[in-house]
């Protein structure tokens, strides 16, 4: 466990590295140019990009020892931001006000690709878990990453905005230069034993699509599972895209930048639980019965136009958001052999993420011209305005109990779906009854 902890350690600094850098840049940007577009378009490629990477760096993870790596992530990171911090200070401060600017848009790059690298670690670092931790005490290691996802989450939201106000940007690149190289300093001082190479065979050289789809497809209800998981992420991008619109018309943005602040804690009770209790026996069971409590609570705190519902709500969501994520990767962990982790946790990153950027391009006109009009001149005003209440606000909440009520009945459906029922006997299989090792690579693929 101690080998484990380091690492655990070492990619919290990279996260949070990374994670404060591109909060930061984000307000930065907004603050030089006043330029909603600038940072919706930055929002949209950063989501996009992220979904994309996945089946590459998965790739990477599987060609490389996972020291390589997360060495190579570190290095490269910290290459782009230094690349960064030269354009920043040889390019006059008033270019940057302009939201045209090719060297803010090549800053802004080498921002995203600095922070986006950062997610080989991500990935390493579940296959690093099946590496370290026994299996029966791999869903307690998850908890301890959520929790580690959690507290870097916090302490970028947090001081992002403090240093660009007080600091401004050239302390900011200069400090994550700084966090960088540490990381890479720590780095070289942990031991990650493997035996050899995990994978050498010849199609792990390019991203092999089809060998990790051919893996997924041979543990029965798998596929299901990531599709569930995409299916959730699709309607959570409708909370990621309204929430603050609905809670700034409750509280202020002072109150409302305090409350996330707090509410952001729940990331790190959720993984402190998961790391105290695990994830039961049967940790399918458990994703299901948490996605049942998630879109419950999107049903009941948009009931009425209370800021102290709205944050009970979202504490529990957020509380349950490392349970989920610990569960997918603990099942993952066991039903895939070691040498394909990596291109399977990054196709499952790859599609799962996918679903939010679209949400969030689509949900905007919905809430304008269907939702929004029902409750402030439609009928809505009529039917349930009485005792649900009238207005914009009232018509993002209500798109919040739509929300809830399609996620509740699809939850419902799937866990009386033949998928769920063979996936949970292949989990409840001892490693010699189940061997996902006799998946064809990619020449047997076609």
């Amino acid at each position: 466990m101690k080998t484990f902890y380091a690492v655990l350690a070492n990619s919290l600094a990279a996260a949070l590295t990374n994670t404060f850098v591109w909060f930061a840049v984000t307000f930065w940007v907004y603050l030089e140019t006043k330029s909603v577009l600038a940072t919706s378009v930055m929002a949209g490629v950063y989501l996009a990009t992220v979904a994309i990477s996945g089946f590459f760096l998965g790739s990477i993870v599987d060609r490389y020892r996972k020291k390589t790596s997360m060495m190579l992530s570190a290095s490269v990171t910290l290459a782009l931001y230094m690349l960064a911090l030269i354009i920043y200070i040889s390019t006059p401060e008033a270019v940057f006000k302009n939201d045209s600017s090719i060297n803010l848009w090549l800053f802004i790059t080498l921002c995203l690709f600095g922070a986006i690298t950062g997610n080989i670690r991500t990935i390493a670092l579940s296959t690093v878990v099946t590496i370290l931790i026994e299996e029966d005490k791999r869903d307690k290691a998850n908890g301890m990453v959520g929790t580690a996802n959690g507290v870097s989450f916090l302490i970028a939201s947090i001081f992002s905005g403090l240093v660009i106000g007080y600091l401004g940007v050239l302390w900011m690149m200069a400090l994550a230069v700084g966090l960088s190289v540490l990381v890479i300093l720590h780095l070289l001082t942990i031991s990650i034993p493997e035996r050899e190479v995990v994978q050498s065979e010849p199609h792990t050289q390019r991203v092999d699509i089809r060998g990790t789809i051919a893996a997924v497809g041979m543990v029965p209800g798998l596929f299901g599972l990531i599709f569930f998981n995409t299916f959730n992420n699709f309607l959570g991008g409708v909370f990621m895209s309204l929430m603050d619109a609905y809670g700034l018309s409750l509280v202020s943005v002072q109150a409302w930048g305090i409350l996330w602040g707090v509410l952001s804690l729940g990331f790190i009770v959720g993984g402190l639980v998961v790391a105290k209790r695990g994830l039961g026996k049967m940790p399918l069971k458990t994703l299901f019965i948490s996605n049942i409590l998630m879109w419950v609570i999107c049903m009941v705190f948009p009931i009425q136009s209370s800021i102290i519902l709205l944050g009970i709500g979202m504490f529990v969501y957020l509380c349950l958001i490392p349970v989920v994520e610990a569960t997918e990767q603990t099942i993952l962990q066991k039903v895939i052999p070691p040498e394909r982790q990596g291109r399977v946790f990054g196709f499952a990153q790859s599609i799962e993420q996918a679903a939010s950027p679209i949400t969030a391009f689509m949900i905007g006109p919905i809430a304008k011209f269907v939702f929004i009009p029902f409750m402030t001149t439609g009928a809505g005003v009529r039917l349930i305005g009485s005792w649900f209440g009238t207005g914009t606000a009232r018509g993002l909440a209500l798109l919040f109990v739509v929300t809830g009520i399609v996620g509740l009945v699809v939850t419902l459906i799937a866990m009386q779906s033949a998928a769920y029922r063979k996936l949970s006997l292949v989990y409840k299989k001892p490693a010699p009854d189940f061997d996902p090792s006799d998946v064809p690579v990619r020449e047997e693929a076609r």
